[in-house]
């Protein structure tokens, strides 16, 4: 249990990476994969099995349902974790939407690689952003969270972040409604793209370029207020 809940209306930094800092995507395939459920089981309703929902073997983002648990502001999956920044929309969303994520794609993980037990380092870390000027720091941070790691050239495939939604004006998986909200309060997307660019240059002056062994438990301390 969390010592304190997560409150519906509020926005969160959501981060987790994979058990004993093993790499939770092996292919390009289990990417696509992640992605899908991240898209499918951001909803209300139950889903027992995203094999039932496919209709192609193409995976791609879908539109995001309408009755989503948390609406996504940020994102940036790297090759042995990940960040978001949510806002939980429904009492208990961002529990139940990281719940689902988590277990579906453990799932499938260990049924392709004949694995058991956890591929998460337990539930999922969360901070909550209840400061302009952190949340503005994170943001940026989780927008471009692959370009402060030193990832290697043969796992960059294995990358998939919001930054392109956002220079692109283009939201798939970001909420709409918060995407152009955060174009806004930033005057546009160049100017977006400059202070995340600037977020990200600060963290590499502050620790360097890490690699992606290093634990980011610090983050939070290290680039607040």
């Amino acid at each position: 249990m969390r010592k304190q809940p997560l409150v519906t209306g509020e926005y969160y930094h959501i981060y987790n990476r994979g058990v004993d800092k093993r790499d939770i995507f092996a292919s390009k395939k289990d990417l696509d994969r992640f992605i899908e459920s991240i898209c499918e089981f951001n909803r209300v309703e139950v889903i027992v099995s995203l094999a039932n929902l496919r209709k192609t073997n193409e995976i791609a983002p879908k539109a995001l349902s309408e009755n989503p648990l948390v609406a996504i502001v940020a994102y940036c999956l790297n090759p042995n974790h990940f960040h978001f920044v949510l806002k939980q929309l429904v009492d208990g969303g961002i529990a139940k939407f990281m719940q689902k994520l988590q277990a579906g794609y453990t799932s499938y993980f260990n049924i392709k690689n004949s694995r058991t037990g956890s591929l998460f380092q337990g539930t999922f870390k969360s901070q909550l952003m209840n400061n302009e000027n952190y949340f503005n720091k994170i943001l940026g941070y989780a927008n471009k969270n692959y370009q402060v790691h030193n990832i290697p050239k043969s796992k960059m495939n294995l990358v998939f972040a919001s930054d392109y939604e956002y220079e692109n004006n283009n939201f798939k998986i970001v909420s709409k409604i918060e995407g152009k909200r955060i174009l806004e309060i930033f005057n546009g997307s160049k100017n977006f793209k400059k202070h995340c660019d600037e977020i990200v240059s600060m963290v590499r002056e502050e620790r360097g370029k890490t690699s992606l062994l290093e634990e980011e438990d610090f983050l939070d301390a290290q680039i607040a207020l």
